[in-house]
């Protein structure tokens, strides 16, 4: 495993991570009207800003985390290609373990639930490509 490039995906794919993160909230302001709906489950926006730190540290780790199976899994070609297929995977795991499991035990509706589906999806999936464009594995002679 090359760590250095595997550190620059994991970098790059938070980036990735929070720049989709806002561009969908500003592309579907819905979303947020949506979870508004449901302030039981949801922090107020100046509580969320005192926990924010968590959420970056968080985010890094968990995009550090992809980035390993990434690396592990990868066996050459496209690295974009392969980073997509690889972000759809992980995509349908987020949506299923996650979003779905969340609209089972919160008391959420299905409107946000499927936004939220949708948004991490794509996230998930730019993400995997992220990390194909910038992953390279160490020469092999």
């Amino acid at each position: 495993m090359h760590y250095s490039s595997l550190a620059l995906a994991a970098l790059g794919a938070t980036v990735a991570s929070f720049a989709v993160g806002f561009l969908m909230f500003w592309l579907a302001p819905g979303l947020i009207k949506e979870a508004h709906k449901y302030p039981a489950v949801f922090r107020p926006e100046d509580e969320m800003k005192t926990v924010m730190p968590v959420g970056m540290v968080a985010t890094f780790i968990a995009n550090l985390v992809v980035a390993i199976i990434f690396a592990m899994i990868h066996r050459g070609g496209s690295g974009a290609m392969e980073g997509a297929r690889f972000g759809v995977l992980i995509g349908f795991f987020v949506v299923c373990a996650f979003v779905l499991h969340n609209y089972v035990n919160l008391n959420i509706g299905l409107k946000l639930a499927l936004g939220q589906a949708l948004a991490y999806f794509v996230q998930w999936t730019i993400i995997g490509i992220v990390i194909g464009l910038i992953y390279k594995p160490l020469a092999t002679h």
